[in-house]
C-alpha cells in the first residue's frame, strides 16, 4: 500500500469522458491498496474562457475579483471528478484551495503558498475516502481567494504531498514522460527512465515544458519524488528524485532543452567604469524584466559592450529603457535582434568530465552554425544562436551524445 498524490492536467480532464476515465484510472490504484489524494485542473480552455470572459466586462479586471473568478474552473472538475468516483461505488470528497486550508500570502494571481492544514485529508484517508482536492488556488490570511499562477496546480500537488508525507506525486499530462528532448523536433528522443531534481530544474527553466519551475523547486526542496506519466495509456513514466544513478557518471548529457522565445540587446559603445554593468541592467530589471544570459566585453579604446537577452515578448519595452540608458550613459548604440534561440545540453556526468563544451562546440562548427553567446552552470551548457539553425543544432547534439538510442542499450 502506498500513499500517492495524483495531479490531473487540463487536458486529462478536458471531457466527460475524460474524467471518467481518470476515475476509473484511480480506482485501479484504489483496488491495490493506495491512499490516494487527486489534485485536479480546471478543464482545457476553461481558464483562459473566464479570463476572456472578465476581459468582456472590462480592459483591466480588479485582481482580487479575477482570482475569485478564476478559482471557479478547478471548482467544477473537482466535482465532477468526484460524481465520476462515486459512480464507481468509491468514496470520495471534493475539496476547494480554502477548504482545504492551502494558506498563501496575499498576492493576487501570484500566491506563494505558506501552509497546508492536512488534519481533513488525513482524516479523509483513514476513512477509506478519496480525497479531491482543487489544484491552482488558496486562501489568504485575510479568507480571501488567491491563484498560484499559470501551472499551479503541479506546484499544489507538490505541496500537498510533502505536508503529508506522500510516497510520491505522479503528474498525469498528454505526454508519457521526460523526454531527452522534443519530439516534435527529434524523431527518436527517447523516454527518460529517471532524472535528478537539479537537471529537471534546469530542463524547466531552459524550454522544457513539462513540469513548472516552482513545481520542481518545492519537490527538490523536501525531497517529493516526482513521477511524470501520461493520462492516456500505461507507462512507468519518468522518476524526478534527488537521488543519482549509480552509473550517473556514464551519462554525461541527459536531455537537451531549448527556448524560441529569445531576443538579444546589445548596448554598445559604455564607458568602462564600476557600477555601469548595474547602470545598464538595473533599470531593466526594475522594469519586472527577467533577463537571462550576460556578456561584458571590453574593448581596447577603453568602453564595452553590455549583452544580454530577454524574453522576446519583453524586447520592445527593454529596447526602449535601453535606448535611455545609452543616452544618460553617452554611450554609443543599442542593437537588438529578435530572431535568436537558446540550445543547451543538461546532465549531471558533466561534473565529473572534462571537455563537453569543446565537444558541443565542434558539432555547431562542423554543422556551420556559429555561437554568439555561451553560458555554463555545473550541469548545463548553453548556447545562443540564430534561430533558423536551432532543430539542426538539437538534431546534431542529440546524436552527438548517445541519445538516439534507448537507455538500455
Amino acid at each position: 500500500m502506498a500513499l500517492i498524490v495524483q495531479k490531473f492536467g487540463g487536458t486529462s480532464v478536458g471531457t466527460p469522458e475524460r474524467i471518467k476515465a481518470v476515475a476509473e484510472r484511480i480506482k485501479r490504484h484504489v483496488d491495490k491498496g493506495d491512499q490516494i489524494v487527486v489534485v485536479v485542473s480546471a478543464m482545457s480552455g476553461e481558464t483562459s474562457r473566464l479570463l476572456t470572459l472578465s476581459q468582456s466586462i472590462t480592459a483591466q479586471p480588479d485582481a482580487r475579483e479575477l482570482d475569485v473568478l478564476l478559482s471557479t474552473g478547478e471548482q467544477v472538475t473537482i466535482a465532477l471528478l468526484s460524481m465520476a468516483l462515486h459512480d464507481l461505488s468509491l468514496g470520495a470528497r471534493s475539496y476547494t484551495g480554502g477548504q482545504v486550508k492551502l494558506l498563501t500570502d496575499s498576492v493576487f494571481s501570484k500566491a506563494r503558498i505558506k501552509q497546508i492544514d492536512k488534519k481533513a485529508i488525513l482524516a479523509d484517508l483513514t476513512n477509506d475516502q478519496v480525497v479531491v482536492i482543487a489544484g491552482f488556488q488558496g486562501v489568504d490570511g485575510s479568507g480571501n481567494i488567491t491563484t498560484l499562477g499559470r501551472g499551479g496546480s503541479d506546484t499544489t500537488a507538490v505541496a500537498i504531498a510533502a505536508a503529508i508525507n506522500a510516497d510520491e506525486c505522479q503528474i498525469y499530462t498528454d505526454v508519457d514522460g521526460v523526454y531527452t528532448t522534443d519530439p516534435r523536433v527529434v524523431s527518436c528522443a527517447q523516454r527518460l527512465d529517471r532524472i535528478t531534481f537539479e537537471e529537471m530544474l534546469e530542463m524547466a527553466s531552459l524550454g522544457s515544458k513539462v513540469l513548472q519551475i516552482r513545481a520542481v523547486e518545492f519537490a527538490g526542496k523536501y525531497q517529493v519524488p516526482l513521477r511524470v506519466l501520461s493520462s492516456f495509456k500505461e507507462g512507468p513514466g519518468t522518476l524526478i528524485s534527488i537521488d543519482e544513478n549509480a552509473d550517473m557518471e556514464a551519462a554525461l548529457v541527459s536531455g537537451i532543452a531549448f527556448n524560441r522565445d529569445e531576443a538579444r540587446i546589445i548596448v554598445r559603445g559604455v564607458p568602462d567604469m564600476p557600477g555601469v554593468a548595474y547602470k545598464v541592467i538595473g533599470p531593466v530589471s526594475d522594469a519586472n524584466i527577467e533577463v537571462d544570459v550576460i556578456v561584458q566585453n571590453v574593448a581596447a579604446d577603453g568602453s564595452t559592450d553590455i549583452t544580454f537577452t530577454v524574453h522576446r515578448n519583453e524586447l520592445d519595452k527593454a529596447h526602449a529603457i535601453a535606448e535611455k540608458t545609452v543616452k544618460e550613459l553617452s554611450a554609443r548604440e543599442v542593437a537588438v535582434d529578435g530572431n535568436i534561440c537558446k540550445v543547451s545540453l543538461v546532465g549531471v556526468g558533466m561534473r565529473s568530465h572534462a571537455g563537453i563544451a569543446s565537444q558541443m562546440f565542434k558539432v555547431l562548427a562542423d554543422a556551420g552554425i556559429n555561437i554568439e553567446l555561451i553560458t555554463t552552470s555545473e550541469i548545463k551548457i548553453s548556447v545562443v544562436i540564430e534561430e533558423k539553425y536551432m532543430e539542426l543544432a538539437v538534431r546534431a547534439l542529440h546524436t552527438e551524445f548517445g541519445l538516439d538510442q534507448p537507455e538500455s542499450e
